[in-house]
């Protein structure tokens, strides 16, 4: 199984300088939004032997928000911008040789930053089931210990005799990890793109924070009958900031 990266780290900045001149008032409008502000006449960063001062002048400084936006105003707030991340530690997952009725399971790290005020989402689905390719002969996907787990729904998976592949979330850093999961041992299938099923959120947040972690541990158990050979699929992952 071969995981796949979409979406670069993003970041966003817009800085108004406006040097030796007196503050002006500032509108930016069209049918969806205004804003008014001011413009600092000056800001910047002063050094000596006794520290170190940021400073602002010409505009009132300050935090302002409301349902849906922030406004962080004056130079000093620069210093608090994170730009949207997002990574995992590892992109190719490697299950081995199998042995039926002995589950396996491998992990990586997804992790986010995010500066967004109205948060973020990170969704996933696979291109196909595991497959060989030349026989387009597949594992399913696991229906979990008693039948009912699918693309949207969780449940119990322990079982050595429940055959099968699917996922869950820990939370490492943070609780942006789908409540889905906040059962031990409860697995999802993968949503199929083949299928035309929905990639699904696997984790998500309305707070801003950095280096947000979650665990996705991928659960593989095979039956004695499965043929031999090489399975391959691939996980595709997007990360979307919310504005």
């Amino acid at each position: 199984m071969r995981i796949s990266i979409l979406g670069a780290p993003i970041s966003f900045a817009l800085f108004i300088l406006s040097l030796g001149l007196p503050a002006n008032a500032l509108r930016m409008n069209n049918s969806q939004y205004i804003i008014q502000s001011e413009i600092n006449s000056f800001g910047g960063k002063a050094t000596g032997t006794a520290g170190t001062v940021t400073f602002s002048g010409g505009q009132s400084p300050g935090l302002y928000s409301g349902t849906n936006y922030k406004v962080r105003a004056g130079f000093q707030y620069i210093y608090s911008i994170i730009p949207f991340a997002f990574s995992i530690s590892t992109t190719d997952i490697n299950f081995g040789t199998l042995v039926p009725g002995e589950p396996v399971t491998r992990d990586n790290i997804l992790t986010v930053s995010n500066e967004s005020a109205t948060g973020y989402q990170v969704t996933l689905e696979q291109d196909h089931p595991l497959r060989i390719s030349s026989t387009n002969t597949d594992i399913p996907d696991t229906t979990c210990d008693a039948g009912n787990c699918s693309y949207t729904t969780a449940a119990a998976w322990t079982s050595p005799l429940t055959y099968g592949f699917g996922y869950r979330c820990d939370n490492v850093s943070g609780s942006d990890c789908s409540p889905s999961f906040a059962t031990a041992n409860s697995y999802k299938q993968f949503a199929s793109k083949e299928a035309g099923e929905s990639a699904q959120v696997v984790m998500s947040s309305t707070n801003v924070g950095r280096n947000r972690q979650g665990k996705i541990t991928y659960k593989i158990n095979i039956s004695a009958s499965q043929l031999a050979g090489i399975y391959q699929n691939i996980i595709k992952y997007i990360a979307t900031p919310s504005i």
